[in-house]
């Protein structure tokens, strides 16, 4: 038995529909997530609140009914490119007496969702069109909770005010998932509120989970792509988040050719002509993004919906200082405070001094300076070994 030419349009019709739906359930993030209508193109944009408009009491009968403004920001979702290849003897093929379909795609949607889960919440791998991950946004907005290096309490850390809870509560948000790594469940059990009530328990709100943590569904991610060294636990308001698939997904079938390892180009771990093999390959293309529209908690769109646990006190990370000083273009320039910098998806608003600084990993990034009533500045910024300093102008609209 070999797969045919033919077989591919079979294939296409019977895998690629299952892996459309079977992928947002592979992955943790996009099971939580807000889906959108899938892509039409390489590249589409949100439109979302960026100045709320403002109400004013009127001054007796015959008071001035006050002027108000509102905005709108544009936020893009870029489609980029994940692919899987399946790797299958020929002798397996001729001999099968089962399914293959059936066992082929739910390990086309775990790997899918695994480095979609990699991508989105740790940065791993992430292409060049994504904005910053989960851990890198929460980390430079302040939402990263320390785990002391001796007799932690993991009922403050996780739910008292500064815990990983109530971080994202104060940021204006309503927690309504959790996910961490299994070694996190040894740490849970046995904790109890006021009551004697315990915080961890079966039977959550959601029907994928069967745990919840003090009422939010919890997840246990079993797809490898949780990492557990970085995090044991991350809490968030999931439904900010959003994801769109493009529908140009493909599937080809190679017999010939050389499959090497992904983190070392000189080993080859299948040569198909010489081990009488083919490979399925297989091409997904998604975008996510966090629109972070403007609400009443959080009128300048600065703060963000997600916090996490850090894996050990002290934890240091792989990034470099970026910082970033806005003046005005008067003859003295002054400095702008309040501008908002929006770093790879990540924004901060200057201090006194004009000044925001992030931690970002090396890499290149797009930027943005926005202050009402000011031109708006955008442009690249690359981080390399060391730290980054940027200054900008902002000059008055007309």
């Amino acid at each position: 038995m070999l797969i045919t030419r033919e077989d591919i349009a079979l294939l296409e019709k019977v895998i690629l529909p299952g892996i459309l739906s079977g992928v947002p359930k592979a992955s943790v993030v996009l099971s939580m997530m807000t889906r959108l209508p899938n892509m039409t193109t390489g590249q589409e944009v949100m439109r979302v609140d960026d100045v709320l408009p403002q109400a004013y009491w009127v001054n007796g009968d015959t008071g001035t009914k006050q002027t108000t403004m509102a905005a709108w920001d544009k936020v893009l979702i870029k489609a980029e490119e994940v692919a899987v290849i399946v790797p299958i003897s020929e002798a397996v093929l001729a001999d099968a007496d089962y399914d293959i379909l059936g066992a082929i795609q739910p390990k086309i949607e775990e790997a899918f969702g695994r480095v979609i889960d990699e991508a989105i919440i740790f940065g791993k791998n992430k292409p060049a069109g994504f904005r910053n991950d989960i851990i890198t946004s929460a980390r430079n907005a302040g939402n990263n909770v320390q785990i002391p290096a001796s007799n932690p309490n993991m009922y403050d850390l996780l739910l008292e005010k500064g815990g990983v809870i109530s971080k994202v509560e104060e940021a204006g948000y309503m927690p309504n998932g959790v996910v961490a790594g299994l070694t996190m469940r040894a740490n849970l059990r046995g904790i109890k509120d006021s009551n004697g009530q315990p915080i961890f328990n079966k039977n959550g709100m959601q029907e994928r989970t069967q745990y919840a943590l003090d009422g939010l569904p919890m997840f246990f991610p079993e797809n490898g792509g949780f990492d557990s060294s970085i995090t044991p636990l991350i809490v968030g308001d999931w439904k900010q988040a959003v994801y769109s698939i493009r529908q140009d997904i493909t599937i080809k079938l190679l017999t010939e050719g050389v499959i090497t390892d992904p983190n070392d180009s000189n080993k080859i771990l299948y040569n198909l002509a010489q081990q009488d093999m083919v490979a399925l390959r297989v091409v997904l293309r998604m975008g996510w993004a966090l629109p972070n529209p403007a609400t009443a908690l959080d009128p300048d769109r600065t703060n963000f919906p997600f916090a996490y646990l850090e894996a050990k006190s002290g934890q240091s990370y792989d990034t470099r200082t970026v910082t970033f000083t806005v003046k005005d273009d008067a003859s003295t320039p002054a400095a702008i405070k309040g501008a908002r910098v929006t770093l790879n998806g990540t924004a901060l608003l200057t201090d006194e001094d004009g000044k925001v600084v992030f931690n970002m990993p090396a890499g290149t990034y797009p930027y943005r300076v926005t202050k009402q009533g000011k031109v708006t500045q955008t442009a690249d910024i690359t981080v390399g070994s060391s730290a980054v300093t940027k200054t900008i102008t902002l000059a008055k609209r007309a």
